[in-house]
């Protein structure tokens, strides 16, 4: 197929995005990236690039009518929803109304919202318990590549959109109203099960505004637990979760935002750190790998089994940030895990995100946001370090998007095995961040000093075929999570026969250059952090209250796509 001028047209550079970006990319294509500012900017960009298709993989606003009006190119809009399903709403409903399958189309701009005629759709079983962010990110992501591919397909063979026919017994899909705060409340008497789907259903964004601990809040990342109790009332804390009773029995609520004053901007927390003071007498229940390896209870944000010779530990933090106490907590596990009598171990994530580095709302919150950042990048190099020592065979397993620190968390391990379809972003200077955790040592050692640097520095995203390539990921698994995670069982056990250099590498290992390699990189994280030589300390700052860019990167615009082009 003959190269396209194809347009991004987006609310931000998100995963889906990014996916979408990578994937043209792939096909011979070279996109060009818009995101959504003001409407008449945006018109007046998009034109000026003369595009002959533009897609919108992830929109929340209304394309300018100018756009679509009498356009010479298609503005598709990438719905998450089923063929005839409209509204801003479409994966709250799915989860909430407990739908079975549900779906992406892909559809022609038209002054009406997601009315326009199809180009393009794809169905899926919708999992059972599943959140929003990781239906997003998961089957959404997956149904809406199809579609873009599709879409793509289609345009230049000189495809004509169609209508859709409501009349039509096939088209299940309706007008629904965006959700509002009334459609998801509950109340802390009803079943666990039924709370906990309405707050899988706001994951992300907005939460479920419920009353808790004589306060109002915003409530995130639910997890199921069988102890009961007075319905509303907080039971225990676990490392950074609360319990709350419910109807019939509780659920661990990992996060929480505080509901704003008038004017007040509001962030994620840990529930624990939100909640604070609020807890001093709520017993505090402890287990953890290292003191309690069989633990048998639902909540573990980091667990660990065995089999045969692996060593299988799984960390689960939510949007995949890790705080200094998370990092602490992961230390004490893999120092544990390493003491086992196994010869290969398997460091890998849960359902979200792999890793994406420190923890920039625990971090924001803090009284002195610069001293919490350069403790936490402290305790992110030690998880990294106690890979990167382990007498075991180390193997990554990659399930989920990464970026920054997380990137490098990955190359610590001898072997790193990635999801097909996972998106990495390996850098820093976005956050005004030179980096750490041994990247100065770990991705040369993948890719090469001079591709370390390009890939450091062009600050662009890179698929798991990419990362294949360069060396920095050895394999590619299934996109299925079930499926990925036998596939990576069985192929971290034989790791050290199909990676023997990997192997031979460890015995390698400079420990001398690795301290080294640490002191300099913290030597640099120091003036950002401490220093604010880069504005790392607003562009946390705007990155956790969610400020919207002022404007596309200039690495994101194509050279075809150029005022100057």
């Amino acid at each position: 197929m003959q190269a396209l001028r194809i347009v991004l047209l987006s609310t931000a550079f998100n995963g889906l995005t990014q996916r979408a970006w990578l994937d043209l990319r792939e096909s011979g294509h070279d996109p060009s990236v818009v995101l959504f500012t003001d409407a008449d900017e945006v018109a007046r960009k998009v034109r000026q690039a003369e595009p002959q298709l533009v897609i919108c993989p992830f929109l929340k606003d209304r394309v300018p009518a100018e756009l679509w009006r009498d356009s010479p190119f298609p503005v598709v809009i990438i719905h998450p929803g089923i063929v005839g399903d409209r509204g801003a709403s479409a994966l709250d409903w799915a989860i909430m109304k407990g739908e079975k399958r549900w779906g992406v189309t892909a559809l022609q701009a038209v002054e009406e919202m997601d009315a326009g005629p199809v180009w393009s759709s794809r169905e899926f079983e919708l999992p059972r318990g599943i959140r929003k962010s990781e239906l997003y990110n998961g089957p959404v992501s997956d149904a809406a590549m199809y579609c873009i591919r599709d879409v793509v397909e289609k345009f230049a063979g000189g495809y004509q959109p169609q209508a859709v026919d409501y009349a039509d017994p096939q088209v299940g899909g309706r007008l629904q109203p965006n959700m509002k705060q009334a459609d998801r409340a509950f109340d802390w008497r009803a079943p666990a099960a039924e709370i906990k789907r309405r707050i899988d259903a706001a994951d992300g964004q907005p939460g479920v505004l419920a009353d808790l601990a004589g306060g109002r809040y915003y409530v995130y990342d639910a997890h199921l637990d069988h102890r009961s109790g007075e319905p509303g009332r907080i039971l225990a804390v676990h490392d950074d979760a609360a319990l709350v009773a419910c109807g019939d029995a509780s659920l661990w609520i990992g996060s929480l935002r505080r509901q704003p004053a008038p004017g007040e901007e509001t962030f994620k927390r840990p529930a624990r750190h939100e909640l604070g003071g609020l807890l001093e007498d709520v017993p505090r229940l402890e287990w953890a790998v290292d003191t309690h390896p069989h633990c048998e209870e639902s909540y573990q944000p980091i667990r660990y089994r065995e089999a045969g010779w692996v060593g299988e530990l799984t960390f689960e933090f939510y949007n995949g940030a890790l705080s200094t106490e998370q990092c602490q907590r992961l230390v004490r596990a893999l120092q544990w895990a390493k003491r086992r009598d196994t010869q290969v171990l398997l460091v890998r994530s849960g359902r979200g995100s792999f890793c994406n580095g420190i923890h920039l709302n625990v971090i924001q919150a803090a009284e002195h946001p610069g001293e919490e950042a350069w403790r936490n990048i402290q305790a992110i190099d030690d998880v990294c370090l106690e890979i990167l020592t382990a007498p075991q065979l180390t193997v990554a397993g990659v399930a989920g998007n990464a970026g920054a620190g997380g990137v490098m968390l990955a190359l610590a391990a001898d072997v790193a095995l990635a999801r097909q379809g996972v998106v990495l972003n390996p850098h820093y200077q976005t956050m005004g961040l030179y980096g750490s955790e041994y990247w100065t040592y770990t991705l040369p050692r993948a890719v090469g000093g001079e591709m370390a640097a390009r890939l450091c520095g062009d600050c662009l995203p890179i698929g798991a075929r990419q990362a294949w390539r360069l060396g920095m990921v050895q394999d590619i698994g299934p996109r299925d999570p079930d499926a990925f995670g036998s596939w990576l069982l069985s192929t971290a056990a034989a790791a050290e026969r199909t990676w023997p250099e990997h192997a031979r590498r460890k015995q390698e290992l400079d420990l001398g250059r690795l301290q080294q390699c640490r002191r300099a990189e913290l030597d640099e994280m120091r003036e950002d952090m401490l220093e604010n030589r880069r504005q790392f300390a607003e562009r946390c700052r705007n990155f956790v209250l969610k400020r919207p860019a002022c404007g596309t990167p200039d690495r994101l615009v194509a050279g075809w796509a150029r005022a100057d082009g």
